[in-house]
């Protein structure tokens, strides 16, 4: 049996978020997985291709925010994913309202389950990455909303708790 090395990603259930990222005069959107370094301190982890726009981005403003999706966000997540924010507006082409934080900051995604303003605090290279550890500075939870998470290239309610 032939097994490709790759498909082992797909093997470990993630987050999805929408990591937003804005400059005085950019702003971009995109999927991520993200997760948290220990329970005890805001501090998360994302990776970010370094040929997309959000990686230029980063790089400028120093901070993102992680935007949880929540379930009526899996198609939007999708979607985002699939475009390229040096190309066209994200938020314009697919209609995606935020709660503006000011000038230069990363924008909350509306309907989102979480939203967390994160500041970089140190990144490394790794391949055709970058991976970012940065600290939580601010948040917003909507408990009317359900997190999503991707496992095997498809997208699954959090719901009910296993004991």
């Amino acid at each position: 049996m032939s097994v490709n090395l790759s498909d082992v990603t797909r093997l470990i259930p993630c987050s999805v978020a929408l990591l937003s990222v804005a400059t005085k005069e950019k702003r971009d959107v995109m999927t991520c997985g993200c997760m948290f370094v220990a329970e005890d301190q805001p501090f998360f982890i994302v990776s970010v291709a370094k040929r997309i726009f959000s990686h230029s981005l980063i790089e400028a403003a120093g901070e993102f925010a992680i935007n949880v999706a929540s379930e009526g966000q899996a198609g939007l997540a999708r979607k985002v994913g699939a475009l390229h924010g040096q190309e066209i507006d994200k938020y314009e082409k697919l209609g995606i309202q935020t709660e503006d934080r000011g000038p230069g900051k990363a924008p909350f995604v509306k309907s989102s389950f979480a939203n967390i303003a994160c500041k970089v605090l140190t990144s490394y290279p790794v391949g055709k990455y970058t991976v970012y550890i940065a600290e939580a500075t601010d948040f917003a939870v909507d408990s009317t909303q359900r997190p999503v998470a991707w496992y095997g290239d498809r997208y699954f309610a959090l719901k009910d708790e296993v004991r």
